[in-house]
């Protein structure tokens, strides 16, 4: 039978790498991730983890022994947050365009400077463009349960696409809480031993991470794009299987609350979402009609998802622990790419908040909502929005 443990989100992903089945773990600690591979390695050490444990130099060097590991036909996982996923950016490119099919687990964490071991989403959303599937969990389950499916969808023949599973850190890293444990017999049911015909090998010798010329580059990059556009089928299969098997579904690309007659819609990324939830229901009390749509994947892109909802809403307003310097928020440039298809675009609004651990309250979420009402109501509303700043703005 499965049980309940009351762990941490950091804790919470070591034993879904360790339910996974990793043949090897490339590690360098960094604050708020340490913990994660910390409990691989105890798990090695005590045997109960049957893996080889890399304690690395660096995490360019984490990166890159990932890549060798994934080379050879074996499952590979590490773990990085913040400058030293910016670390690890050379490799990153190195293992999507290799078709490596590696699982590292990011907990996000503010960039220097100002130097900040709190967390926002500015990290990982830098690396948009690596390659890489990208996904936010929003509590210790979805981040246990993630790096099972992480896996199912990375490894499978269609895609072969390096997966990144990002928790806000230590909001989700260092937080406790219960979660349920698979049985590892259901694991490897689901889960299958990693079959790649992307690896060096005496029998089918094949080049790999070769250089190219201007004549054929372009067909290599078109590839890799098709193989991450086909992962966005392979993420919803893999969603509703893991649904049926362990009883616990995630809605795939995204997952909508609330949002079947709403007016106005916000849209989060990770650990932000509990909390609008929250006040979804506080304003539906109040008779107002508001939802949630919680973007799962940030790569691919859930932009049929957005166009679908999108069409029914009058104004949508993006929360993002994120800023694109001299422009706006990078998942709000997302959104609002997506809401380019449609004639009639809903209203939209960015809320740029929580960077470098600030809190973003209960009431700063309410005011979110009714400023996004005031926007339908035709007042005037600045377009990006910095909440909760401690000196007056100008935007």
């Amino acid at each position: 039978m499965s049980k309940k443990l009351f762990i941490s989100g950091d804790e919470a992903v070591a034993i879904g790498t360790k339910l996974s089945r990793p043949n090897v773990i490339s590690a360098y600690p960094i604050t708020p991730q340490t913990v994660t591979v910390e409990r691989l390695s105890e798990m090695v050490e005590s045997g109960e983890l049957k893996a080889e444990y890399m304690h690395v130099e660096s995490e360019h060097s984490a990166m890159s022994a990932a890549m060798g590991v994934s080379a050879v036909g074996a499952r590979a996982f590490t773990a990085t947050s913040s400058q030293g996923l910016l670390y690890m950016a050379e490799g990153l490119h190195y293992a999507s365009g290799g078709r490596y099919p590696i699982v590292m687990m990011n907990a996000n964490r503010s960039l220097a400077l100002p130097w900040s071991i709190y967390g926002d989403q500015r990290d990982s959303l830098s690396l948009l463009d690596s390659g890489w599937i990208q996904v936010y969990v929003e509590d210790a389950q979805e981040a246990l349960d993630m790096i099972i499916q992480a896996y199912k969808i990375a490894e499978n023949k269609d895609v072969l696409t390096p997966f990144m599973v990002n928790l806000d850190g230590f909001v989700l890293t260092h937080t406790y809480e219960l979660v349920e444990i698979p049985e590892q017999e259901k694991v490897d049911k689901f889960l299958p031993p990693f079959q790649t015909p992307n690896k060096m090998s005496f029998e089918e010798p094949k080049n790999m991470a070769f250089s190219t010329t201007p004549a054929d580059n372009l067909e290599y990059k078109y590839q890799q794009n098709r193989a991450m556009l086909n992962s966005i089928d392979v993420i919803n299969d893999v969603d509703k299987e893991f649904g049926d098997k362990f009883d616990r579904y995630y809605g795939g690309m995204v997952q909508e609350y609330r949002c079947d007659d709403a007016d106005v819609v916000i849209f989060t990324l990770g650990s932000i979402t509990g909390t609008v939830r929250m006040i979804v229901d506080k304003l539906r009390d109040e008779g107002k009609k508001v939802g949630l749509l919680k973007i799962r994947y940030m790569r691919p892109f859930p932009e049929k998802e957005i166009i679908k909802l999108a069409g029914k809403v009058k104004a949508i307003g993006v929360v993002e622990k994120d800023i694109s310097f001299g422009y706006e928020g990078t998942v709000y440039t997302n959104v609002n790419s997506a809401l380019s298809k449609l004639d009639n675009a809903p209203l939209s609004l960015d809320f740029l908040c929580g960077m470098g651990g600030r809190d973003v309250s209960k009431s700063d979420i309410y005011n979110m909502f009714i400023s996004l009402f005031k926007a339908v109501n035709g007042e005037k509303q600045k377009r990006v929005q910095f909440i909760n700043m401690g000196v007056e703005t100008d935007e």
